[in-house]
């Protein structure tokens, strides 16, 4: 069993900054985020593996970064020039033995 527990959700305005917190309860293989807007099914956002190797999706490559503190079992999305249709529910999630784990969510609105 692993406990999500995310943090740093908020509103900002577009071309603004956010960082995104997710705290796991034990080590994971990979750990990443995915978001939901409404009306819209969840996405994959950016994930990062124990080794340190990260994917992203196209429409946040250069913007988003990832990273993972292993020794805290946190991740971290530094999400920079975002925009409206960045809003969305974040979703931590991490996967180990073949199994994945879901935080709660926490709201990003970019907004002026």
């Amino acid at each position: 069993q692993v406990r999500l527990v995310e943090s740093g959700g908020g509103l900002v305005q577009p071309g603004g900054s956010l960082r995104l917190s997710c705290a796991a309860s034990r080590s994971t293989f990979s750990i990443g985020w995915y978001c939901q807007a409404p009306g819209k099914e969840r996405e994959l956002v950016a994930t990062i593996t124990s080794s340190g190797f990260t994917s992203y999706a196209d429409s946040v490559k250069g913007r988003f970064t990832i990273s993972r503190d292993n020794a805290k079992n946190t991740v971290y999305l530094q999400m920079n020039s975002l925009k409206p249709e960045d809003t969305a529910v974040y979703y931590c999630f991490g996967t180990l033995l073949s199994r994945t784990y879901w935080g709660q969510g926490t709201q990003v609105t970019v907004s002026s």
